[in-house]
Parts: structure tokens; C-alpha cells; sequence
């Protein structure tokens, strides 16, 4: 790793720092897009890991009380130090992050570019458990990353990077839990995600997907209220139990290529037509699973959209599917609409099979007619709410049927068990909605 940098950094410019020849173009659009995502810097400390030449270095410095900025590259440290020391509140060290150490509870942000993707597996856990005990409670983690392939131009003989899926990132460092010292009781603290996005001015200038940033934030972790099945958290959960990458792409089989939801294309072209797109709108889509619908609205209607799930392997397909569409991946704007399709429940008592069924998911669920008094209290107005269970029964009924007649080639793709699995699960949606506990809402709305 050093003597890979040592080439890299002989003049300690931007271009080798970002191995990169467009690395000023870069620079110039990419830094207000990352410093907008991090959270208010106001009189907080930063720690800086990797800061290089001190791209950011000065911009944190510019705002955050107190900034230490780390790199274990000599040439990098001494031009951010000449550049940026005049300010005062900075401190430089030379240092390998992974012998890092500092005291308890010291940071309120750590900020990391490129960093993370030269460290192996158990480097990062490591560190990650560092940063935890670093970082003040309910403190903020940012890092960006290249994943799956490099991204600057320059020649490389030598390439030391782990090139990293997404969802790889987001396991190994939401498992990672530590508890402080037994003087101070012994609390446990893991990441949370707060966001995970592409980095927007790599997919405008160079047309590539493949970097990600996220922002975490340092949180409790109760041993005695952990998750379902022992996760940290419910995205944990989500995806390596119903939306593991195999998983998904089971239920894609069902539903149609690009779609996970009820009724696949069919069903989506049904409701988008709802909205009424037009050219140049911008669509916030919650829940966007694997990207097909995004996919057809932005082909379709020529609208810019913004897909968020909470499920870090949905976000992986979906970005893997955006490079192959030749798509890239605000909120609601006075005059905006909304629409929603959504599962909801009958009215109490449920029958004990779904109140089972409910706790498991850990979800929350109203009736059709409480979802729409609910957005009537957010303010939203044109409310309409409607209950499209039968429509849903019908949809479930014509998939069980497209499985039987895919049933050869879905057993030789994935198992006889993964097929008898879809089909049960089908059935037992089935059989809910008709006793009445398992209710399917569209809901639409405009904001004044």
C-alpha cells in the first residue's frame, strides 16, 4: 500500500491524490454536492481520515470548531499542512488509520474519502469499532467509496483496492457493535444509516454509477430489544431474510423483470398513468425496490427520479439495472402530487394467524379509510383513498397461475423449496385478504 502511494504522490497534486487527469473539473462540481449531505458543522470537532492534500480539509475547517485531519502519506499531510495551518484550528498527524488511537466520546463528525476501500475486511471492523468509541453518541459518520471497479484514469501497475459492493459496505459496518467501558455501564452502540447515494457528479461528468457515499450516525443498541432473529437493526433483517440479493430476485421472477411489488409492470403503468407526468418533473420514489418502475417513469415521461428503499441489496440491483437502462438514479414541491400503493388491514380482531403474521414483519398497518385521514392530517389535499383488495386478490390469483407455468424453469433457476416457498407465501396473502385481515390501499393526494 505505501509504496503504491509513493508513486502516486511524488508532486502531492489533486490528480494523483484522485488518480484522475479531470480531477479539478471533478473536484470543482463534486465538493458542494458532498459537503450538503454532512450534517451542520457549527462549532462541532471533525476527524478527517485520508485527507490527502486537504480537498475537504479546508472547507471543514472553515466551519467545524476544531478539525484533525489524518493521512499516512508525508508529501499529502505536509501540502494540506502549509495550505490550510494558517487557520488555527486544525491539527495534522501523519498516521496509519488502523494504529490510530484517541480517547472516548472525542469527535462529533469522522470524515473519510477513498479510505475505507484500501483496508481488508477485518481492517474495517476494526476501525469501525474505533470510530464508535471515537465519536460522541448519536455522532455522524461520512464515507465515500468506489465500489465494484475504479473510477479515475490513471495507470495503475499495482492495484491495492477492495472494490466493494454497496450492501457489502453496509454489513460489515451496521454488524459491527461496542460497548464502553463497564465504569460507564456498559452501553452498546452499532452505525445506523441515515442516507446511501451515488455520488451525482460522477454519474453527470463520466457516466458512472460506481461511486457511493453515506452518512451514519452512532446509536444505542439494546441487547434485550434487538431485531428479529437477532439482527442490529431492521434493515439487517430485511437483507438477509426476506430481501437477501436471492431472495429478491426470487420474488422478480414472479412479479416481472425490474419489479418486486404487487402486480409488476402491469399494476405500475396503471397507477403512474394517475400522475399525469409530464417532462423535466422531478419524482421522489419511497420504496423504489429494484428500479423498474423508476426505470418506466423516467423512459417513459422523461421525468428526473429520486428512488429510496431501505433495503441496501433493492438499492444494489436497482443501481447495477440503472448502468444497463443508460439511467441515472426534493421534495414534494407546492402543486406536487403524491401516490401511494401500500399494504392495510381490516378492522380489529384480527384472526390470530395474521396478528402473528404482522409482529414477525414488524409492521405498522391501517385500514384504507385511516391511511387516507392520515395524509388529510399531514395537510395533503385531493385526498383519495381507495381500497383495491379485490384487484389484489386478482393480481395473487394470475401469479400463483404464471408460477405453475413457470414452474419448470423457476425450479432450475433457483430450488424446488424456493418454489414451494413463493407459492405458500402467495397463498397464505391469499387467504388473509379473503378473511378479510389483509387489506391493498392506492392513495393519492396533491400538496397545496
Amino acid at each position: 500500500m505505501i509504496e503504491f502511494w509513493k508513486e502516486h504522490s511524488q508532486h502531492a497534486t489533486v490528480e494523483e491524490m484522485m488518480l484522475d487527469s479531470n480531477a479539478q473539473q471533478l473536484t470543482k462540481h463534486e465538493l458542494p454536492e458532498i459537503l450538503e449531505i454532512l450534517p451542520s458543522l457549527d462549532g462541532i470537532k471533525v476527524l478527517e481520515l485520508g485527507a490527502g492534500i486537504g480537498r475537504y480539509t479546508k472547507h471543514l475547517m472553515g466551519k467545524a470548531r476544531h478539525v484533525t485531519a489524518v493521512d499516512f502519506m508525508e508529501k499529502f499531510l505536509k501540502k494540506n499542512k502549509e495550505e490550510n495551518s494558517h487557520l488555527g484550528n486544525a491539527e495534522f498527524i501523519q498516521a496509519d488509520v488502523t494504529q490510530l488511537e484517541f480517547p472516548e466520546n472525542s469527535f462529533d463528525l469522522i470524515f473519510s474519502n477513498w479510505l475505507l476501500m484500501y483496508l481488508s475486511d477485518e481492517e474495517l471492523c476494526s476501525l469501525t469499532e474505533k470510530m464508535l468509541s471515537w465519536l460522541h453518541p448519536n455522532g455522524y459518520l461520512f464515507f465515500r467509496e468506489s465500489c465494484f471497479h475504479q473510477s479515475g484514469d490513471s495507470k495503475r501497475d499495482f492495484n491495492p483496492t477492495h472494490y466493494r459492493s454497496p450492501a457489502q459496505y453496509n454489513h460489515l459496518i451496521t454488524s459491527v457493535i461496542w460497548s464502553e467501558s463497564a465504569e460507564k455501564g456498559k452501553q452498546s452502540y452499532g452505525f445506523d444509516t441515515v442516507l446511501s447515494r451515488n455520488v451525482q457528479t460522477y454519474i453527470k461528468m463520466k457516466k458512472n454509477q460506481n461511486q457511493v457515499c453515506w452518512l451514519m450516525q452512532k446509536t444505542c443498541r439494546d441487547s434485550v430489544q434487538q431485531h428479529q432473529l437477532g439482527f442490529n437493526t431492521f434493515q439487517q433483517f430485511l437483507d438477509n431474510q426476506q430481501y437477501s440479493r436471492r431472495g429478491i430476485l426470487k420474488y422478480e421472477k414472479m412479479f416481472g423483470s425490474g419489479y418486486v411489488s404487487t402486480g409488476g409492470p402491469i399494476t405500475t403503468k396503471e397507477f403512474v398513468d394517475l400522475m399525469n407526468l409530464s417532462s423535466g418533473q422531478k419524482v421522489l420514489d419511497v420504496g423504489s425496490g429494484i428500479g423498474g418502475g423508476d426505470f418506466y417513469m423516467a423512459k417513459t415521461f422523461g421525468v428526473e427520479v429520486l428512488g429510496i428503499d431501505l433495503s441496501s441489496n433493492m438499492v444494489e440491483i436497482a443501481m447495477e439495472r440503472a448502468v444497463t437502462e443508460n439511467l441515472p438514479s426534493s421534495w414534494l414541491k407546492p402543486g406536487g402530487k403524491v401516490l401511494i400503493t401500500d399494504y392495510c388491514c381490516g378492522e380489529k380482531p384480527w384472526t390470530p394467524a395474521f396478528q402473528t403474521y404482522v409482529n414477525q414483519r414488524g409492521y405498522i398497518l391501517y385500514t384504507p379509510q385511516r391511511y387516507g385521514k392520515i395524509l388529510e392530517a399531514a395537510g395533503f389535499t385531493n385526498v383519495g383513498a381507495e381500497d383495491r383488495t379485490a384487484q389484489f386478490i386478482s393480481v395473487i390469483k394470475a401469479e400463483l397461475k404464471r408460477a405453475e407455468e413457470i414452474k419448470k424453469e423457476f425450479i432450475q433457476e433457483f430450488s424446488q423449496e424456493d418454489f414451494d416457498g413463493i407459492v405458500n407465501g402467495w397463498t397464505e396473502k391469499l387467504q388473509r385478504c379473503e378473511a378479510g385481515d389483509q387489506r391493498w390501499g392506492l392513495f393519492y393526494a396533491t400538496k397545496d
